[in-house]
């Protein structure tokens, strides 16, 4: 997964319905949803000259794994960026890497304020929660998408690496949730599947039969 890159002045900004005036235009862009964030993406895409990762067709989004195309990272992917080749929960001491509850701020922090990973990569945890491509799980949360790495409003012991949540792909309510893009093919034409992700798993992992747990809401793919 590569660095965020600016996306220039004729890519617009994803819409950011709840930013103050008064927010930094340096920090991460939040209060974005899945589904505004994976547009964003074609956009930056084709502004770039690249094929775009992503079909469209109204809620339904494909992505072609071959793609040179900006992207959501798969949550193998972040992870991986995310822990720089450490195995603890952070990747250095939590108060000098992370913004988080103990910090007592207001909003999203300009970003690289705090020290990055041994990748080089700055607010892996903490700030804002960041969109993976994922399902969090298609037979519990139906069409529910993963986001990782904590934020600015959350206590310590949830910013983490490993930690996982989700929400609805329409969802951009949350102020310390937005994204952090990846670039470039990845796996084998014609195939759904790469860097951890498959879609056939998801759809095995769909199919539940017989009885239902109370409050699941299996996903039905094909």
């Amino acid at each position: 997964m590569r660095e965020p890159r600016s996306p220039g002045r004729n890519v617009p900004r994803p819409a950011e319905k709840r930013r103050p005036d008064w927010v930094s235009e340096e920090s991460p862009v939040h209060s974005v949803s899945w589904l505004g964030a994976i547009v964003w993406c074609n956009v930056l895409s084709a502004a770039s000259g690249l094929a775009p990762a992503y079909s469209i067709k109204q809620d339904a989004v494909n992505w072609e794994v071959t793609s040179p195309g900006y992207r959501l990272p798969t949550e193998a992917e972040w992870e991986w960026a995310c822990r720089a080749n450490t195995t603890a929960a952070h990747y250095g001491e939590l108060e000098k890497i992370a913004w988080t509850s103990t910090d007592s701020v207001e909003s999203a922090q300009p970003v690289a304020q705090k020290t990055p990973n041994d990748f080089g990569l700055y607010d892996m945890l903490g700030n804002v929660w960041e969109w993976c491509w994922d399902y969090v799980d298609p037979a519990r949360y139906g069409n529910y998408r993963v986001f990782r790495g904590g934020g600015w409003l959350d206590k310590p012991w949830s910013v983490r690496a490993s930690v996982r949540r989700g929400s609805m792909p329409e969802a951009d309510f949350n102020d310390d949730l937005g994204f952090r893009v990846a670039r470039g093919g990845v796996g084998v034409a014609g195939v759904a599947a790469a860097q951890g992700w498959s879609h056939l798993v998801d759809v095995e992992r769909s199919r539940v039969s017989g009885f239902i747990p109370f409050g699941w809401t299996p996903l039905r793919l094909e």
